[in-house]
């Protein structure tokens, strides 16, 4: 048996390859950039006001002061959406600007509404009175000082954020180039599993599809829902590997039937293809039965059928494997400091459904729950982290750093 760490490098070397396509901008939402995005024009396009106020040249006022003030005339006004002032301009002539409107030459500084003195009054201005001297570039936004055209903007390996989309279309970008979504099957197993709401004691209300399939909606992947297998269906089970290898298919799940029950059929059935790259169990807790191989250009994740053993399997085989094949950065864990001991089996890497804090000094503390059994869901709605306590390992001390991740991954993607 191998443990978690060695499971993580064969799933690395297992890549399947992931088409590009090309999307339309409001399309894109987490969807993952495929090649790097570059910007088509400058942002601002041009020189404009930062604030309401008035434009002049800087040089105009070389020689003012309080003995020594001069009178600006005023030309007109700008507003945002206006063409740029394009008529000629003397010494000691001033434009009114808006926020947002174009500064085109001679006039190089922006002086606020707020600090000018009209004259003959502020009913009825001709003139602005200048009593000292202004240095230029004063309350513009210059043309490309936030993009430059052909800057990159969004390094492909991406997630496509709203944050994205919002700069994506201020710079003008209309279409991207992305990984194509993943296409998913997932099958539950087990003649308890019911899709039924009102069951008998001896039956399973089917859980882990619907978590599986929840998780598509902000996601990386589209959900097939392949339904439920029979204690007895092992060959049906192995003619819908058969339509699989020929479909649009990338990944196929199984929930159950991975253990050494007498029903546990999946790994047998799975051998009876040509793999590579396979696994079968691995010394962690929650999830050991866990099963993965590689047929071809699919992969089968077969993960156990108690509902907390199945998120964690997939949470930490299924979703870094997304990420590996589809370019993604590996994802980093939040460091926090351990609110309570714990004591493990040495040989074994275990996910703890946890709950993270911050404390009133600014401290990141996790809290290690009770209830870790893999039947409990009552904890797994508790936590918001799953806290990772490596192979190797026995005694974790109150105090001690350790590894977490987000328990909901819809928090990881929106990060």
């Amino acid at each position: 048996m191998i443990n978690y760490q060695q499971a993580k490098n064969i799933l690395k070397k297992a890549k399947i390859k992931i088409q590009d396509e090309e999307i339309s901008i409001k399309n894109s939402l987490n969807r993952v950039i495929a090649k790097d995005i570059i910007s088509p024009s400058n942002h601002p396009l041009g020189d404009n006001a930062a604030f309401d106020g008035f434009a002049i040249n800087s040089m105009d006022t070389q020689n003012l002061n309080k003995k020594n003030s001069k009178q600006f005339r005023i030309l007109g006004s700008i507003a945002a959406g206006n063409k740029p002032f394009n008529k000629k301009v003397k010494k000691f002539d001033t434009i009114e600007v808006m926020t947002g409107g174009i500064i085109s030459k001679p006039f190089n500084t922006i002086i606020p509404i707020e600090k000018i003195d009209f004259y003959p009054n502020k009913q009825n201005p001709k003139f602005i009175i200048i009593d000292r001297k202004v240095s230029k570039n004063n309350h513009i936004r210059f043309k490309g000082s936030d993009y430059e055209k052909r800057q990159l903007i969004i390094k492909k390996g991406t997630i496509i954020k709203p944050n994205h989309i919002l700069a994506l279309k201020t710079l003008g970008v209309k279409k991207i180039k992305v990984k194509k979504k993943l296409n998913i099957v997932f099958f539950s197993t087990g003649n308890e599993i019911s899709n039924s709401n009102n069951i008998p004691t001896w039956k399973v209300r089917n859980s882990n599809s619907h978590y599986i399939e929840n998780l598509s909606e902000n996601f990386l992947f589209n959900f097939k829902n392949g339904g439920i297998l029979k204690d007895n269906h092992q060959n049906l089970f192995r003619s819908k590997i058969n339509q699989i290898l020929k479909s649009k298919t990338d990944i196929i799940i199984t929930s159950g039937a991975v253990s050494a029950g007498k029903f546990d059929y999946i790994p047998n059935v799975v051998k009876k293809f040509k793999t590579t790259h396979y696994f079968k169990s691995v010394r962690m807790r929650p999830g050991k039965p866990i099963l993965f191989a590689k047929i071809r250009q699919k992969v089968i994740f077969g993960l156990p059928g108690n509902p907390i053993s199945s998120a964690a399997c997939f949470r930490f085989f299924v979703y870094p494997y997304i990420e590996n094949i589809l370019n993604l950065s590996p994802e980093k864990p939040i460091k926090a400091i351990l609110k309570n001991s714990f004591e493990k089996n040495k040989n074994l890497t275990r996910f703890i459904k946890s709950k993270i804090n911050t404390t009133k000094n600014g401290k990141v503390v996790v809290e290690l729950l009770s209830g870790q059994e893999s039947f409990r869901i009552k904890s797994f709605v508790r936590s918001n982290m799953w806290a990772v306590l490596p192979y190797g390992q026995a005694k974790f001390k109150k105090g001690q750093i350790i590894d977490c991740f987000f328990s909901n991954l819809s928090n990881k993607i929106l990060d």
